[in-house]
């Protein structure tokens, strides 16, 4: 009985090709859409979830409460971490590390410029990244030794063995290679090429060492594993109240509390509100699987509504079945087969589709996402997914089809198409609903970057080049900078703390003219090293004047944006007296300058002051001339750095493609849309063309008389399209106010954002009017150019 099932399905497949192709192509689409989005959503899910015991690994957090409200950092000054050890019982290891940045590693003649991590001794033990050579209870023992990645191995000493081997960091000291590991995978919190002891670092920095007894210098990351069966419950009363206990003043000031979040929401939570994490990427992965499931959902539509459009063609089967015996039940299941083997084939096709899409798909999110075929688990999923696709796109159908009245059939005595008319339409208007709204999303997705792109950023990005300082380029600075301006590809050069992009240190300030009692506030912090800086950056100053480049007096001045002047409130700002309490002297306010978008481009520029000190320097910012060939400069410059930096690689960035990657995100949020929303109205669209087919088939007869009478080909356009365009502007009704809500909610993630207007729903319901109109277009104009005598003499 069930393989007569099969030979059935199979002829009636061959037998409507048009038909079946429509339905197998929609439904491959909308299970390709569903799938490639769901191995995205897993690989985002298995984020730090690869690592033996991350249930029980945290990191740890500040909470501080200011001007009413509460938050949240990550960074955590040195000394808590023997605290915690020593303190909490149920700790197992307790690691710090440092923020994962570059350093040069030479070895010979290759030299190498990437990100590595000064970790604690602990930190392979507390994660587990499988080692190929070393133990993890020792390579990270010894100050001056070093655990590479096998990458990094091979890229330093090729196919050597790579143990015992000597790498200098820094130009500063020789390290011994003491393990290799494997390379850390895409999914990891942790990205890094090299581990180097934090005890190296404490003897290499001299502000590290310091920093071992300053309980104020949050300047450092800290992680916990806790032991096999110990809670976070139990421990978070503990620790809760350290700062309390060791750093009275700055408790009394911010109620400092320390808290942990688990490893498991590292990637997925980084959005804090009153301390508690209540979204970050994890909203994306439910928005992108929400999309996921609409497409499928309009695949499955797709399938319903063809099937039960073309229902008339199987009515007189279904009769004679009945009429031979056959139950209600065998007829379901017969039609849920037929259902199940289009949905096979439509998965066979679909996972052809993702492999083809796989490297773009890659490359445009950059992740490295593969479909597991060896996996048993996978698989399961698979048919699992393929029978439940099968099930719901067969269900209406199935259950439709077997409810004839065998009498009534044989006699001719019913209407199947118009009976099914008011259900198809309702799933035509559910389709084109969810099409719809992907259009809205994707629309004010690109229009909210932008509005953010176009927001002035209050200096020139324009051919303005940064440059990581290193130890070399620290000490021939001054050699540097007017070998660089001597040879004309440079109209500017300056030093600091943090490059214009990015805002590296914040610092609270004790007192200030016009502090209300118990009010809080953190500025954010930027050291220049010369009076050139805001020449470089192309920073306008508002008032006063720019620092002298005397260190003596310098030393007690400072410089403000205007954010930190309406923060302060202060109506005449210069001269000043900024109180910073026991961490430095007071300084004078000696200008204003333009504010700057150096943090998000979607939030207000941050209330900033700078301070001139030489000796906190990070990057070497240098502005190319106007006339210089952009490649000829840096050939040049690659010449004049290698001259003072001989143990590094020349690497630089510019200014413009450091900005462009704040959009990052939104930039591939807004792709992402847009390919779904085309796929979801590509698919959408087949199913218009097949029913628009088949009610052109069904009505060949009247509109053949139609045209005997006189009706042109317009009109008869018009009899086959009007009940299609009507749906669509019903869908473009519903979908409008469910985007807006949601779209609504999407924006106030963002303090600079637009408002929506009517004009967004209005290109939508056109551009989904537009598309209909073609859809359909073809299949009414070849019924109205037919023969009418052809169609009135047919059976």
């Amino acid at each position: 009985m069930i393989k007569n099932y099969f030979k059935i399905a199979w002829r009636n497949l061959v037998k409507n090709k048009i038909y079946s192709s429509l339905n197998i192509l929609g439904l491959a689409t909308g299970m390709a859409v569903a799938l490639l989005i769901g191995l995205w959503v897993y690989y985002q899910l298995s984020y730090d979830r690869f690592l033996p015991g991350y249930q029980q690994a945290y990191q740890v957090r500040y909470k501080s409460y200011s001007n009413g409200e509460i938050l949240t950092q990550s960074a955590v000054c040195f000394p808590l971490a023997g605290a915690l050890k020593k303190d909490i019982p149920g700790i197992q290891y307790v690691v710090q590390t440092d923020w994962m940045s570059s350093h040069g590693l030479v070895v010979g003649d290759k030299k190498l410029y990437m990100n590595g991590a000064m970790a604690g001794s602990d930190f392979l033990k507390a994660f587990q990244y499988p080692l190929l050579k070393g133990s993890a209870d020792a390579v990270l023992k010894a100050p001056y030794s070093i655990v590479l990645t096998q990458s990094t191995a091979k890229a330093l000493f090729g196919n050597d063995d790579a143990m015992n081997k000597a790498v200098r960091i820094d130009n500063q000291h020789n390290l011994t290679v003491t393990g290799v590991m494997k390379d850390v995978p895409g999914n990891s919190s942790f990205q890094f090429n090299y581990i180097v002891p934090f005890s190296y670092a404490v003897l290499a920095e001299d502000w590290i060492k310091q920093s071992q007894t300053e309980w104020g210098n949050n300047s450092f990351q800290t992680f916990v594993v806790l032991q096999p069966g110990v809670s976070y419950e139990q421990v978070e009363p503990k620790m809760k109240l350290m700062l309390k206990k060791y750093n009275p003043d700055d408790y009394a000031n911010l109620k400092y509390e320390v808290f942990m979040q688990p490893m498991k929401d590292w990637h997925l939570y980084t959005d804090f509100k009153n301390g508690i994490a209540v979204g970050g990427f994890i909203d994306y992965v439910k928005m992108f699987s929400i999309i996921g499931m609409l497409v499928l959902l309009i695949a499955c539509i797709n399938f319903m509504n063809l099937s039960t459009a073309r229902s008339e063609k199987r009515a007189r089967e279904v009769g004679i079945r009945k009429a031979v015996g056959s139950q209600r039940k065998d007829l379901v299941f017969q039609f849920l087969i037929e259902s199940v083997v289009i949905t096979f084939i439509a998965f066979l096709l679909s996972v052809l589709f993702v492999q083809l899409a796989l490297p773009a798909f890659n490359a445009l999110t950059k992740t490295t996402i593969n479909i597991p075929y060896s996996n048993v688990m996978f698989w399961v999923i698979m048919i699992s997914y393929v029978l439940i696709t099968g099930l719901l796109a067969g269900s209406r159908p199935a259950f439709y089809l077997s409810s004839f009245n065998p009498v009534k059939v044989l006699k001719g005595a019913i209407n199947i198409g118009r009976s099914a008319s008011l259900p198809r339409k309702i799933l035509v208007v559910m389709q084109f609903s969810c099409s719809v709204a992907l259009i809205i999303s994707t629309i004010i997705v690109y229009q909210q970057l932008q509005y953010a792109k176009d927001r002035p950023t209050g200096y020139d990005t324009n051919r303005l080049m940064i440059t990581d300082v290193s130890i070399d380029l620290s000490r021939n600075y001054g050699a540097l900078k007017n070998e660089m301006l001597n040879s004309g590809i440079v109209t500017s050069v300056t030093k600091s703390s943090s490059p214009v992009t990015a805002i590296y240190s914040s610092n609270d300030v004790n007192n200030w003219p016009g502090k209300l009692p118990g009010e809080t506030l953190e500025l954010a912090t930027v050291a220049v090293s010369d009076t050139d800086y805001f020449k470089t950056l192309g920073t306008q100053m508002l008032q006063g004047r720019n620092f002298s480049g005397s260190l003596g007096s310098d030393s007690l001045s400072m410089i403000i944006n205007e954010a930190a002047v309406k923060r302060m409130r202060l109506k005449e700002p210069l001269n000043k007296i900024i109180d910073w309490g026991q961490t430095t002297q007071p300084a004078r306010i000696i200008g204003v300058v333009k504010d700057a978008l150096m943090a998000s481009p979607f939030d207000p520029a941050s209330p900033t002051y700078f301070m001139f000190k030489p000796s906190w320097e990070n990057n070497i910012m240098y502005r190319l001339s106007p006339t210089a060939n952009t490649h000829v400069a840096i050939e040049k410059l690659t010449t004049i750095f290698n001259k003072y930096n001989p143990s590094y690689p020349y690497m630089y960035h510019f200014a413009d493609e450091s900005y462009a990657a704040k959009f990052d995100l939104e930039t591939l949020i807004g792709k992402l849309a847009g390919i779904f929303a085309a796929l979801a109205i590509f698919i959408s669209c087949l199913g218009l063309f097949g029913l628009a087919a088949f009610t052109a088939e069904q009505r060949t007869k009247e509109i053949g008389i139609r045209k005997v009478l006189g009706a042109s080909v317009s009109q008869v356009w018009v009899l086959l399209s009007k009940e299609f365009i009507v749906l669509v502007l019903i869908s473009c009704l519903i979908a409008s106010p469910i985007a807006l809500y949601f779209l609504n909610g999407w924006l106030l993630k963002y303090n600079y954002r637009i408002s929506i207007g009517p004009g967004v729903f209005i290109v939508s319901a056109v551009m989904a009017l537009v598309i209909t109109i073609i859809t359909i277009s073809f299949q009414a104009i070849k019924a109205a150019l037919a023969n009418p005598v052809k169609a009135i003499k047919a059976e």
